[in-house]
């Protein structure tokens, strides 16, 4: 099972609430919550948060179908290597 950790702010604009209004939402709900290293507090969704997050993101405008197809694509660019004139790209060339 995945663990997805939002800031109150996200678990906020997943439930259209407030920070403060999803702050108290995780204390009623039982959430874990953990200080991260950026100082923010993250609570972990529970499994009904995961299956409303994950109902957002195929609800997107931009499909995740055409993600996969744009990050193929980026790679394919980005690994096509360097025309022979662009040699001084190179990693070691002066």
């Amino acid at each position: 099972m995945p663990q997805i950790w939002m800031t109150y702010d996200e678990l906020a604009t997943l439930s259209g609430c407030t920070a403060a209004e999803a702050r108290v939402l995780a204390l009623h709900l039982s959430l874990d919550r953990r200080k991260s290293r950026d100082g923010n507090t993250r609570v972990k969704l529970d499994f009904g948060l995961m299956t409303r997050f994950f109902e957002t993101i195929r609800e997107g405008e931009f499909g995740l179908d055409d993600a996969v197809t744009a990050l193929r694509e980026t790679h394919r660019q980005m690994s096509g290597g360097f025309d022979s004139d662009q040699d001084s790209f190179r990693r070691g060339v002066a």
